[in-house]
């Protein structure tokens, strides 16, 4: 594909098969098809050829083999555009010499022109011909078939004046050097699209070749593809892990920056989960394989990154409606010159020269690089500080966030709540924690963990009939007394002085009870993230309307808000009913986002208009959430709309200075105020200078926590 009009009409082509539902990025190179019904692959294929293209069906080895295509190809394109210079520059050269009284004696001789002018015209410049040929094969038109017609007007008519020679000048040098220009800008683009991509690739080769895995005893080196769930491998010192799995034993610090972003190393220890191509620190690890091949998460990774970067931001529609009837326009206007010139001046050669100059000028190549090479480079910056993007759409949306919705557990806190106080009132503290233990013993509640950590010293107890009271708590039947554990509104301590002063402090407080007699009372406290604050302060600076979302009761979902300093608050919020919130925050007006876990959340992420997932460790939360956020910091949050405000940005720049070379170009070419050679060379500058913005995208980054 040569421009954004190549795309669109791929795109019709494809969309108009029964069973297809086609997206194509011309940055990319790509096309995601979705397939329903009978259609399959061969069908695919079978339409893109009638569109005057071919096309393979991606799999692991595509990225080197067109790597390695690209490369090859590169290269042809030089020798062929160096040699287009050598024999352009005698024609370009002359123009020096011919001004003045005796110009006209100083040019060379018409048939060397004719020489020199023809290799250019249909050797170098073939790929016009053929790209054209396809385009109008399949009922459409693109740049290919402007450079074409434009040259090989200019190259006609000078050939016909030469032949018979008329006393008329020749226009040998514009052709020529407007095929070198736009040789010249494709080279250019092309290296510069190539740069689009290095996020993913680098990404890619952190991944190790091979790695270490145990067989009968002996460690052997084995290909990582080869690697089975379960299977026991070796990380030595300054290795990188070759699959996700999960320590066995040894101790060792691993760097994680190339999925979270965070340059700290992160102890592991027999437990700890590890991730492929994170760096292992001094220590050897003996792990066992988790997730291998395609579900790892780097893979995942991989994946969504490479979906994103191939998906279209709606701001692209306008362009995309353009480009599709972009060529048409412009060949009507360039026929509407030469006739209009004609007619006016009465020379044929000046109002051909001009129909020339507008062909030339006109080239829909920025109008379809604008968009696309933003997003790679957004997208791919994001995944390197471990901001994960779904699709472009989403990136768009979040820099119009006005309100964030955020849940409290693992969010604004760490995650990991501690028992802070055990308050015994009608039984000794080991008792009431033993019996509290095992009725929470098969709860993942993080609540129910803290306490179960709390008690792991402990032998619990048998419980029978058990029941879950959802919002409330738990109770069940243990040694033959009736227990229950839960909220103090369920037990009747609503009012409680003791339950108040521990709920003021910022703590949850569980209750235990035997029928009406309370037996103890539970404080349990969730430290905030040392970065919630920072952030919270970032994100209000930003103008956005921050809302905590939490179970507890108000005493202490007010106590966490003021410490992390959020001025509003949900309490008492059950799982379930989080969705109703964000449909009554959007009823308000304006855009409203989410962050949660991306599992427990996802009935309300899925309500957002936006959904952040924050610290990501699973093919789960990934899938949940629009943008995943790697590190478990809520600053990271800001970092993505901060991301998505610049990537919007360069879009905008883009396509601006996509349009501003038509607008102005296009008009002074039709008022004969453009030379062809002029107008070749800004057409060629056009998408050079529209993927070379999008490349500043690269100068982006995150705001680093202060330790």
């Amino acid at each position: 594909m040569t421009c954004a009009a190549c795309s669109a009409r791929l795109e019709k082509v494809l969309n108009r098969q029964p069973g297809m539902q086609a997206n194509v990025n011309l940055a990319a190179e790509r096309a995601r098809i979705r397939l329903v019904g009978t259609a399959d692959e061969a069908a695919v294929i079978a339409a893109v050829a009638k569109a005057g293209f071919s096309a393979e069906r991606v799999d692991s080895g595509t990225r080197e083999r067109e790597k390695a295509e690209k490369l090859i190809a590169y290269r042809q394109e030089s020798r062929r555009f160096w040699i287009a210079v050598a024999l352009s520059l005698p024609l370009v050269g002359q123009m020096l010499f011919m001004f003045g009284e005796h110009g006209q004696h100083n040019e060379l001789p018409r048939w060397l022109q004719l020489a020199l002018a023809t290799p250019v015209q249909f050797w170098i410049g073939w790929r016009f011909y053929d790209g054209a040929f396809k385009a109008l094969r399949g009922g459409g038109a693109n740049m290919d078939v402007l450079v074409a017609l434009g040259t090989s007007m200019a190259w006609g008519f000078s050939t016909v004046v030469t032949v018979f020679g008329l006393d008329q000048y020749v226009y040998f040098e514009g052709g020529a050097a407007v095929i070198t220009l736009v040789l010249l800008g494709k080279l250019l683009e092309a290296r510069a699209k190539a740069r689009t991509s290095e996020a993913i690739e680098s990404l890619i080769r952190l991944q190790p070749k091979t790695a270490r895995v145990e067989r009968d005893g002996q460690w052997i080196e084995m290909p990582v593809e080869a690697l089975m769930p379960g299977d026991i491998f070796l990380v030595r010192p300054g290795e990188s892990v070759p699959v996700d799995g999960e320590v066995i034993d040894g101790a060792s610090n691993i760097n994680e920056a190339m999925l979270t972003g965070e340059s700290m190393p992160v102890g592991k220890a027999a437990g700890d989960p590890v991730f492929a191509a994170t760096t292992n620190g001094q220590g050897a690890l003996r792990c066992t394989a988790t997730g291998v091949g395609e579900h790892t998460l780097l893979a995942g990774i991989i994946r969504l990154v490479g979906e994103a970067q191939g998906s279209k931001a709606p701001v692209q529609r306008l362009a995309d409606r353009i480009s599709a009837i972009f060529v048409p326009v412009v060949c009507a206007i360039a026929l509407v010159t030469f006739a209009g010139w004609w007619w006016y001046s009465g020379l044929f050669a000046e109002a051909l020269v001009n129909a020339v100059a507008v062909l030339v000028i006109a080239c829909p190549c920025a109008l379809g690089l604008a968009t696309p090479t933003a997003i790679m480079v957004g997208t791919g910056q994001g995944a390197r500080a471990g901001i994960l993007v779904r699709n472009a759409e989403a990136l768009e949306r979040a820099e119009r966030i006005t309100v964030l919705a955020l849940d409290k557990t693992g969010t604004l806190t760490c995650g990991k709540p501690q028992v802070t106080d055990l308050v015994p009132l009608a039984a000794s503290r080991d008792d009431a924690l033993r019996l509290a233990a095992a009725l929470e013993q098969n709860s993942e509640h993080p609540l129910a963990r803290a306490i179960l950590a709390e008690a792991a010293a402990l032998e619990l107890p048998t419980v029978q009939n058990f029941r879950a009271q959802p919002g409330h708590g738990v109770e069940g039947e243990i040694e033959g007394r009736a227990l229950r554990l839960g909220s103090p509104a369920w037990l009747g301590l609503a009012d409680d002085p003791t339950v108040r002063g521990l709920q003021q402090a910022g703590k949850t407080v569980i209750g235990l009870a035997e029928a009406d007699r309370v037996l103890a009372l539970i404080a349990i406290a969730d430290a905030l993230r040392p970065t919630s604050q920072a952030a919270v302060a970032r994100l209000r600076e930003m103008g956005i309307r921050v809302v905590m979302l939490t179970g507890d009761n108000a005493a202490t979902a007010a106590a966490i808000a003021a410490e992390a300093g959020i001025d509003e608050f949900r309490a008492d919020i059950l799982p379930g009913d989080k969705a109703a919130v964000i449909a009554e925050l959007k009823n308000g007006g304006g855009l409203v986002a989410m962050v949660g876990d991306g599992i427990n959340d996802a009935p309300a992420l899925a309500a957002a208009d936006v959904s952040f997932a924050i610290g990501a460790g699973s093919d789960v939360a990934i899938e949940a959430a629009d943008l995943t956020l790697i590190r478990s910091d809520l600053l990271g949050v800001a970092d993505a709309i901060d991301l998505s405000a610049r990537t919007l940005g360069k879009i905008r720049q883009n396509l601006f200075f996509a349009f501003i070379y038509n607008v102005i170009g296009i008009p002074l070419a039709a008022l004969g105020l453009l030379n062809p050679v002029v107008a070749g060379a800004a057409m060629a500058m056009s998408s050079v200078s529209v993927v070379s913005n999008s490349l500043l995208l690269k100068r982006w980054r995150p705001v680093v926590p202060a330790v």
